[in-house]
């Protein structure tokens, strides 16, 4: 076998990782090592080496040794906290080093001052390839030997692990950072290349496909990582995964929906008495007795049956709970479907089959080897101090117990409740929700849990009523005590009175049947009470989109966003792919009309087989119609296929992203040429979208030739206040009833009106009740929003009068603050 030795590269004192005061160490998330607590200044290489990386702060280093093993280095805890103060990296990615060499040098009287400690891992991070034999430990000095490492079943090199090294930084867009379901799909991304690639954050490491060591690393959203990659494919590997990180991955905000900044935690409620406070999961009301779910962990032996035997069960449990995982992923949709899929990719995890393995070949059962595998990797996951991702250690929980009852043969039947229950749970975990029959539940309150965990985000899809994080005082409550839940308020109150019941039964029957009474007339043409019509449409992106929309009576669609058919593959949709897809939603919709956006892409929204280089700020860059103008190929394909849709007469056109008439003009040039070259006689209806102030500021010259202006009021907010939506520290304050807003609705209203132009909203204020009598008011006449909102919107209208909305127009006109318009609104509401 062959042993590489590791010297000792900092004077100190050499101890266990066990000593280290932090779980992603102490579990050996990150693989296999030894701690130091320096008393030195200098960190020297442990071996001859290449440097693969150095984090920008200076705190930690990853090297890979001439025998193939990589080994991070991270100086102290938390000291990337430090900004770079304390430390002198001298040596630059890429640099080879000798066994000896200083690498970093750093202050040690400012770190023990400063930092939460010193001490510092050396960690092998392919633990799979290299063991570790003999390790040091007390008093050390720079040079002797600190650990021996013996490659495994004698293997040095793997093919991915040859050829050159590529990397690439990027900021890391998604909303909510990269929790279970992205690591996921960037791990599925990453399989279809001969390459092994890494993402490395602060000093730390973890391959792609490992889902669970990604999510150990703490990605939040505005975090720099560098994907790198060795291997054949190695480029290709990083240029796709940079693309599908970039992409926002489904997990921030389109266009045409409010970009939700990172919520900071809940206000505690206000106490009131005979109830518990919680936070809300998912908002609504419900009254009803308890019915409680209690889960424990079953008890497992801790000794196998035989190695052989062993491996077999915990094969054959896998591969029955895998087949599970995916037949019901299969038939579901939406948040069940990502989430179902999430817990599959768990289960693949190679790092979470290894440890398995090695624990059963220690002579544990497959039972004991699962959880001792499984169980540290979601308690690293809470220790990072990221309330989402401890969120996620709920699915490593759930994960565990799935498995578990498979390997011990336990009954899975899911409890039955009586019709109108309020479930109680300590910790609801997903599966357990996923079995229950939701018809009979009214209502969720859960003892721990958080706001955006796979639970709270099932509740609000099944729309029930939830409270997560109520506390231990939740263990109290007894088996069919009749409760109110309002989420929406935050309380679980107990035993109320008669009255109170009541009440709040009468509330629950209001919003019922006004949301009955609204989709009962949902189907009929929309106008105010003074008889002005105003078209209500449904924003689209997918059939099922359409389905939805035509029952609840959308009049048709004022926005189809294309971007589905682009996003997440590696080759744009060919003409006859797009024409299938426009024509199956314009089918779907029955002759109404079908307003389709040109691609809306770059930016935010990159495909990787549109290479856009890197942009200081992609919101001010190549994007929207931009692109499109700049890859023609990609518009004229699109324009092909939208041209081919039957009835020919049910199809407009908008273009994304307008600043100016001229690109108006270019886009019109092909399109009536197109229509030329397929023998169109007809003028196809061609608009706009105003999403820049220029557009708004110009609508009256767009109008000349625009055959239609819509508002898409995020963009044309963020671009008005100058104020990204997508950043955290001014997000909450991004308000598109600001009165400048308003005022440049009014000048593309009265633009497009002096041309006998309609203009609509397809943004974020076309579903918000105090926006919409304000754009009435301002002479919008079409609205589109989500399909599930479209009759509540028709009934708002249906209450309005337009003298009065347009005098409350011209009172909001006159605001100096968002927070006065709102103020104003709910006056006029009330």
């Amino acid at each position: 076998m062959a042993h590489t030795v590791l010297t000792v590269p900092m004077q100190g004192w050499a101890c266990a990782l066990d000593k280290v005061a932090d779980a992603v160490f102490a579990e050996r998330m990150l693989g296999d090592g030894i701690a130091i607590d320096p008393t030195g200044d200098t960190l020297h290489a442990p071996c001859a080496a290449e440097v693969i990386g150095v984090q920008p702060t200076g705190h930690a280093i990853t090297l890979r040794s001439d025998a193939g093993a990589e080994l991070l280095i991270h100086i102290g805890l938390d000291t990337v906290a430090l900004d770079g103060r304390g430390f002198t990296p001298v040596v630059r990615v890429g640099d080879r080093v000798a066994a000896g060499d200083a690498l970093i040098r750093f202050d040690l009287d400012l770190l023990v001052q400063e930092a939460r400690a010193v001490i510092t891992p050396i960690l092998v991070t392919n633990g799979d390839r290299f063991a570790i034999e003999q390790r040091a430990e007390g008093l050390v000095a720079v040079g002797v030997p600190l650990m021996t490492l013996v490659a495994r079943d004698g293997e040095v090199t793997t093919a991915a692990s040859e050829g050159e090294r590529r990397a690439r930084d990027i900021v890391v867009p998604l909303a909510h950072g990269i929790h279970a379901r992205p690591a996921a799909r960037i791990a599925e991304c990453a399989k279809g290349f001969d390459a092994e690639v890494l993402l490395e954050k602060d000093g730390r490491s973890s391959s792609v496909r490992s889902p669970i060591g990604v999510l150990t690393l703490g990605i939040t959203h505005g975090s720099t990582v560098t994907i790198a990659a060795t291997g054949a494919q190695a480029e290709a590997a990083v240029d796709a995964v940079a693309a599908l990180i970039l992409s926002g991955m489904g997990e921030g905000a389109d266009t045409a929906a409010p970009a939700p900044a990172p919520a900071p935690p809940p206000p505690a409620p206000v106490a009131v008495e005979g109830a518990l406070a919680g936070v809300t999961a998912a908002p609504g009301l419900a009254v009803g007795p308890v019915g409680w779910l209690r889960a424990t962990d079953c008890d497992v032996p801790a000794e196998g049956c035989g190695i052989a035997a062993e491996e077999a069960a915990f094969d054959t449990a896998r591969h029955d709970l895998a087949t599970a995982l995916t037949t019901r992923a299969r038939i579901a949709h939406g948040a069940e479907r990502a989430i179902v899929e999430a817990h599959a990719a768990m289960l693949d995890d190679p790092a979470l089959l290894e440890a398995t393995r090695h624990g059963i070949a220690r002579g544990a059962s497959a039972a004991a080897a699962w959880r001792a595998a499984i169980r540290p990797q979601g308690e690293a996951l809470r220790a990072t101090g990221d309330a989402r991702l401890a969120e996620r250690a709920d699915d490593m929980r759930d994960l565990e117990r799935q498995l578990i009852a498979r390997l011990m043969g336990l009954e899975t039947t899911a409890p039955v409740f009586a019709p109108g229950t309020i479930l109680l749970a300590d910790d609801l975990l997903p599966s357990q929700l996923l079995g229950l029959d939701t018809a009979t539940i009214a209502g969720i309150a859960v003892e721990r849990g958080g706001p955006t965990s796979h639970v709270a985000i099932l509740a609000a899809t099944l729309g029930l009523p939830a409270l997560v994080a109520i506390g231990p005082a939740l263990r109290d409550v007894a088996e069919g005590t009749r409760v109110i839940l309002d989420a929406s308020e935050a309380l679980l109150h107990l035993d109320p009175p008669h009255e109170r019941i009541a009440a709040a039964e009468a509330r629950i029957a209001a919003t019922a049947a006004r949301r009955a009474e609204a989709l009962a007339r949902g189907h009929a043409p929309c106008h105010t009470q003074d008889g002005q019509r105003i078209e209500v449409f449904a924003n689209l992106g997918s059939v099922a989109d359409a389905t939805l929309a035509m029952a609840n009576g959308a009049e048709g669609s004022g926005l189809l966003r294309t971007e589905f058919l682009f996003l997440e593959r590696e080759t744009a949709p060919d003409v006859a792919e797009q024409t299938a897809d426009y024509q199956a939603i314009a089918d779907t919709l029955a002759g109404r009309p079908l307003i389709i956006r040109l691609l809306d892409i770059g930016g935010d929204k990159p495909a990787p087989y549109l290479p856009i280089p890197a942009e200081e700020n992609p919101a001010l860059g190549l994007r929207g119609i931009r692109v499109g103008l700049a890859r023609p190929e990609i518009l004229e394909d699109q324009l092909r296929a939208i041209l081919s849709v039957r009835p020919v007469e049910q199809c407009k056109i908008m273009v994304p992203m307008i600043a100016s008439l001229d690109e108006l003009r270019q886009v019109r040039t092909v399109l009536d040429r197109l229509c030329a070259e397929l023998g169109r006689t007809d003028r196809v209806p061609l608009g706009v979208m105003v999403e820049t102030p220029a557009a708004a500021i110009t609508a009256d010259l767009l109008a000349r030739e625009a055959d239609f202006l819509s508002i898409g009021t995020n963009d044309l907010t963020q671009y008005a206040l100058a104020m990204d939506r997508g950043n955290a520290s001014v997000a909450s304050a991004l308000d598109g009833l600001h009165p400048a807003v308003l005022r440049l609705i009014g000048e593309t209203c009265r633009g497009g009106a002096a041309h006998g132009r309609w203009t609509g909203v397809c943004g974020g204020l076309a579903p918000d009740p105090l926006a919409v009598p304000i754009l009435i008011g301002l002479g919008v006449t079409e609205l589109s929003a989500a399909p599930a909102v479209v009759p509540d919107i028709k009934a708002l209208v249906a209450g309005l009068t337009l003298p009065a909305a347009r005098a409350h127009a011209q009172a909001a006109l006159a605001c100096s603050s968002a927070a006065q318009v709102r103020r104003l609104a709910r006056e006029f509401a009330a």
